[in-house]
């Protein structure tokens, strides 16, 4: 007696629900615990199938559930234990955890269910679901953050790293200018100096032939100093980006005509300068002054460095919507190893002597050419005479 009191007492006091049911499936005994957790009363359960305390479709099938099982012996819950979902008196719904055990006592046969609430159990859950579902969003916004931060950083250093490039460049650039003018500019001034004073003694002796001599050396010296600073001027503004190409259509034959009678003027004595044309066309859609500022400064370069009696071939040839240019001389050429710097600045072939120069001509061209979305480039591979070639689409 003794002992079904303290059993009793256990049952009652239990944390979790426990409730006993006969083969069945009907409410024997519900303790305290089990009716709290599903909101009815003792006599509301006891008495009644224990679907009541399941929602839909468990609730149509538990009956199914005991039927089988006492036909066949096959355990579906009982000694295993499993997560399902109750329902409570007002419909609503919560998990818990279901262990059954099977007693037999006085010939029959009944089933415990001890019902463990696991309400808080998935609410933790879910909590630390969505913690981490926030924390896996936080980590992929603070990864993209770090990501764009460091690829802004790459960005700056390269930036960074561009401009000290730039800066060395330039550094580069004054040196070889520095170096360039003051060689440059001392030598026709110099010989300014000298031909001024000798033609003041030769003015004396009436000498008008030498005089002639040291007025044309004069001229000669302060056209090389005006090609000096035009070539910094034009440099300048390329640099500050002053210079755009503004195109238009005009005649390349009468244009390179005019630019070759020119040319022509200044050229060594008994040089000749030929144009020759190759085309259905002659009309062309690109920028004049430019392309005229290219073609003079390659002739010049033609006349420069070849001899007299020589002959200098300046040709134009227009294939569908495409221009090409080639000035060809037959001059000092351009020694191999030089070719693949001919387009720096301030670089100057090693065989060009004492021949005046800034070595800015060919980097202008380049540069002007660019502007009209073009090329130059050196052609053939001799060693002596040069041929440049500009090529236009328009």
């Amino acid at each position: 007696m003794e002992r079904a009191q303290l059993l009793n007492a256990i049952i009652e006091n239990a944390i979790d629900g426990i409730i006993t049911i006969d083969d069945k499936g009907v409410i024997e005994h519900i303790n305290p615990a089990a009716l709290q957790l599903f909101g009815y009363s003792r006599e509301e359960t006891v008495g009644k199938n224990v679907a009541m305390l399941m929602p839909q479709p468990d609730r149509a099938r538990h009956d199914s559930y005991i039927s089988n099982y006492n036909h066949t012996g096959q355990k579906k819950i009982i000694g295993i234990g499993r997560e399902v979902t109750g329902q409570r008196k007002d419909g609503s719904t919560f998990p818990f955890r279901l262990g059954v055990s099977e007693v037999k006592f006085s010939d029959r046969k009944i089933f415990t269910g001890f019902v463990h609430d696991l309400s808080r159990e998935k609410e933790d859950e879910q909590k630390i679901k969505s913690y981490t579902e926030e924390l896996e969003v936080k980590i992929k916004e603070r990864t993209q953050d770090l990501i764009k931060l460091i690829n802004e950083l790459e960005t700056a250093k390269e930036v960074v790293s561009e401009m000290f490039e730039k800066e060395k460049e330039l550094n580069q650039l004054k040196t070889r200018f520095v170096s360039m003018a003051s060689h440059e500019f001392r030598t026709p001034l110099s010989s300014i100096q000298l031909s001024a004073s000798l033609i003041d003694k030769y003015t004396l002796k009436q000498d008008v032939a030498n005089v002639e001599k040291h007025t044309a050396k004069i001229r000669n010296s302060i056209n090389n100093l005006t090609t000096i600073l035009n070539d910094f001027l034009s440099l300048e503004k390329l640099e500050a980006g002053k210079v755009e190409a503004n195109a238009n259509w005009f005649d390349i034959i009468s244009f390179a005509e005019e630019i070759a009678e020119e040319m022509q003027l200044i050229s060594k004595q008994n040089q000749l300068i030929v144009y020759e044309h190759k085309g259905v066309t002659a009309q062309v859609y690109l920028d004049q002054h430019l392309l005229k500022n290219c073609i003079i400064n390659l002739i010049s370069n033609a006349i420069k460095y070849s001899g007299e009696d020589t002959m200098i071939q300046f040709n134009s040839t227009i294939r569908e919507n495409e221009l090409t240019i080639d000035i060809t001389d037959n001059g000092i050429g351009i020694p191999l190893a030089d070719r693949s710097n001919l387009f720096e600045p301030f670089f100057r072939a090693h065989n060009t002597g004492d021949i005046p120069g800034t070595g800015l001509g060919l980097n202008i061209v380049k540069r002007y050419v660019g502007l009209m979305d073009g090329t130059v480039s050196y052609i053939g591979e001799e060693e002596v005479g040069t041929t440049f070639r500009l090529h236009f689409r328009f």
